[in-house]
C-alpha cells in the first residue's frame, strides 16, 4: 500500500532538510507532499532544491500567504495518490522512523484511523502545560462523543485515504485536530492508538501553537461539531 505524506509547513528552515532525510529513508512505499504555507525565511529554497534531487517523490505547492496549518493539509490532500495519509509536522519532534508501525493496522485491516499517542508510554520530557492542555481535551472529545482517546492533538494522524477525503473538512489553523476527531466519530469510524516517541521543542525553538488562544478554539471546534455538520 502507497503512503501519502503530507507536510504543511512555515518558516522552518532549520528542520525541514532533516525532515524530509527521515521520511525519505522510511522503508515504505511513499510520495511527499510538501504545503509551503506562505513561508518567509529560506524553507521555500531548500524544498525547491530538495525536490530538484527527489523530482519523482516530492510534490510541492506554495501558497502566496499563511493559511495556516488546516488550509495547508487540505491542499495537501488534492495531491493525494496514495492509500494512506499521514500528516507530518515539519519540525523534529516526531520520527518517521515510526512509520511502520503507525501504518501497520490499517495495512492489516485492523482499522481505517490511526492516532500516534504521545501518552501512551511515559515521556518525562512533555511539557506541563501539554499534559494539562491534553488533559482537557482529550477528556471533552471522550466525554462529547464516546471515545477512548489519550492523545487529542497528536500530529500523527494516519487515515485510509477514503476515509480523510470524506470528511468535508472545513479548518484553516490548528483546529483540524478537534475538527477531524468530531468528525470521524460522528461517521463511526474507529480510532485506534498506537505509542509513538515525542520530542518537544520550544516557542523559542519554532512552536507555534499558542495553548489558550488555539486550545480554546479547540474547545469551541469539538462542542460547535458535536451538534452540527
Amino acid at each position: 500500500m502507497k503512503l501519502s505524506v503530507i507536510i504543511p509547513v512555515y518558516n522552518e528552515e532549520s528542520t525541514i532538510s532533516q525532515v524530509l532525510k527521515k521520511i525519505l529513508e522510511a522503508p515504505l512505499e511513499k510520495e511527499i507532499i510538501v504545503v509551503d504555507d506562505g513561508s518567509t525565511d529560506r524553507t521555500s529554497e531548500i524544498l525547491e532544491h530538495a525536490r530538484k534531487k527527489n523530482a519523482d517523490i516530492i510534490t510541492l505547492h506554495e501558497a502566496k500567504i499563511n493559511l495556516g496549518k488546516g488550509a495547508a493539509i487540505r491542499i495537501g490532500l488534492k495531491y493525494v495518490t496514495g492509500d494512506i495519509v499521514i500528516i507530518q509536522d515539519a519540525d523534529l519532534e516526531l520520527d518517521p522512523a515510526e512509520y511502520t508501525s503507525l501504518v501497520k493496522p490499517i495495512q492489516e485491516g485492523s482499522s481505517d484511523v490511526v492516532f500516534g499517542s504521545r501518552f501512551l508510554k511515559p515521556n518525562p520530557r512533555i511539557p506541563f502545560k501539554s499534559r494539562f492542555a491534553n488533559w482537557i481535551l482529550v477528556r471533552l472529545a471522550n466525554l462529547l462523543y464516546g471515545l477512548h482517546l489519550s492523545d487529542e492533538a497528536t500530529a500523527y494522524k494516519v487515515f485510509r485515504t477514503p476515509v480523510i477525503k470524506s470528511l468535508n473538512l472545513r479548518c484553516m489553523r490548528f483546529e483540524f485536530c478537534p475538527e477531524v476527531i468530531a468528525r470521524l466519530a460522528k461517521a463511526g469510524h474507529k480510532i485506534m492508538e498506537v505509542p509513538i516517541s515525542y520530542n518537544p521543542r520550544t516557542g523559542i525553538e519554532g512552536k507555534k501553537i499558542r495553548y489558550v488562544r488555539d486550545g480554546l478554539q479547540a474547545v469551541w471546534t469539538l462542542i460547535k461539531y458535536r451538534f452540527r455538520n
